[in-house]
């Protein structure tokens, strides 16, 4: 099997190279790996003791953060080398600040394995939630060299649990141990005879968290909220937008709104400042200009989000009217905000455990939109009594991080 596995990577790396030519994100995905090797021959040295976490894409990368944050406190003379597999994380995050490399990840060929980890000869390695490379992982056995999940989750519909799974189920036996979100994980784990397991919680609880102690203001913000109760909405996508947009259009005068959609694309943004027939400003238009004058406040950056959020009295998450799904909703719950977002939401343990506590609540159309908002903006009990389930739901969950660091280092 492992022989047919290396054959359909080798067919995929031409294919790969065929697509680049057509795609702007493949492109991106192909050429990022040529300087790979010689990025790690520059920057990792013989002498040096690495620590190395793989993450798929951005979302694992926060999720991961952390675990990578204490692991470079605990051990300030180690490098910590970060790989991605997509460009929407590598290109996002590529110039952080935690990691003394940021590579992408070479495909998953036994040449390119034993290249890699010679270079880079880590001594634990970190792959987070998920991601389970068969030539890396049994090079890293050969090697005896620790390798960890973190914040792993699994569910029933995975190869592993199928009957036909036994190539990746081998894949998961070169882990020395299996850090997992929850008990269901860890339950389908024992199911196929893996006793090396640990529930310690989602690490992205224990990222939030200490969102509250930094520096979250923002005087522009300021001066727009001015005092008057704001909606917040985080990460929206056109379908999320129809909805909102009729809201708003419809809305009293004292109360605000700032939207930071997805795709902050210039043709996007116009076209849904076009549609809002409230006074709008974009944050690219905001210089000289008294914002507090303003109802709507269009973000179209990147990177404050999260930032914003302290601001809100409410808060929408975009993303539940489409696939994946929702967006992160621990952002905002961590500043203890009611949250409202889309239907589509179950595979997302934090989303289901808030709607089903009610800091949160889930709509299917425009009428339920508008008497969530109602009964939010109306109800300041409400409000307040949503919003501390909320806050109290992070708090509660945080602490995976030193769950995991106790047993590894």
């Amino acid at each position: 099997m492992l022989f047919i596995y290396n054959l359909v990577v080798l067919f995929a790396s031409q294919i790969l190279k065929l697509l680049a030519l057509f795609s702007p994100k493949m492109k991106l995905f192909v050429d990022g790996r040529k300087s790979v090797f010689q990025t790690l021959k520059d920057k990792i040295h013989l002498e040096d003791k690495v620590f190395w976490f793989h993450a798929a894409s951005l979302g694992e990368y926060e999720q991961g953060l952390p675990v990578i944050e204490k692991v470079k406190q605990q051990f300030p003379h180690h490098k910590i080398v970060i790989t991605f597999f997509s460009p929407s994380g590598y290109e996002v995050r590529k110039n952080n600040a935690i990691a003394d490399v940021t590579v992408y990840l070479p495909l998953d060929s036994k040449a390119n394995a034993k290249q890699f980890l010679d270079l880079i000869h880590p001594e634990k390695v970190f792959f987070i939630k998920y991601e389970f490379w068969p030539n890396y992982l049994n090079e890293l056995k050969q090697r005896s060299i620790s390798t960890y999940l973190i914040s792993g989750i699994f569910r029933e519909k995975q190869v592993f649990f199928k009957w036909y799974g036994g190539f990746y189920r081998n894949a998961l036996k070169m882990f020395n141990y299996f850090f997992v979100q929850n008990e269901k994980s860890k339950a389908l784990l024992q199911s196929i005879g893996f006793t090396n397991v640990r529930v310690s919680g989602d690490t992205r609880f224990d990222r939030v968290v200490a969102i509250l102690e930094k520096d979250n203001s923002l005087d522009f913000i300021k001066q727009f909220k001015n005092n008057q109760t704001t909606i917040v909405i985080g990460s929206s996508w056109p379908k999320d937008e129809e909805l909102l947009v009729n809201f708003i259009n419809q809305s009293v005068d004292n109360v605000k709104f700032i939207i930071a959609p997805h795709n902050i694309k210039s043709e996007q943004i116009q076209n849904l400042k076009n549609s809002i027939t409230k006074s709008t400003i974009l944050f690219s238009e905001k210089e000289n200009q008294n914002v507090s004058n303003y109802q709507v406040f269009i973000i179209d950056t990147i990177g404050i989000l999260t930032k914003i959020y302290s601001y809100a009295d409410i808060a929408y998450v975009g993303g539940g009217f489409g696939n994946p799904g929702v967006h992160n909703i621990l952002e905002p719950a961590t500043f203890g905000i009611p949250i409202v977002i889309g239907s589509n939401y179950s595979h997302f343990a934090e989303a289901t455990a808030l709607v089903g506590l009610e800091g949160c609540i889930s709509i299917k159309n425009q009428t339920e939109l508008n008497e969530a908002f109602n009964l939010l903006l109306q109800n300041e009990d409400e409000r307040y009594e949503k919003g501390h389930i909320c806050s109290t739901f992070v708090q509660m969950n945080k602490g995976a991080t030193d769950r995991i660091l106790k047993l590894v280092v």
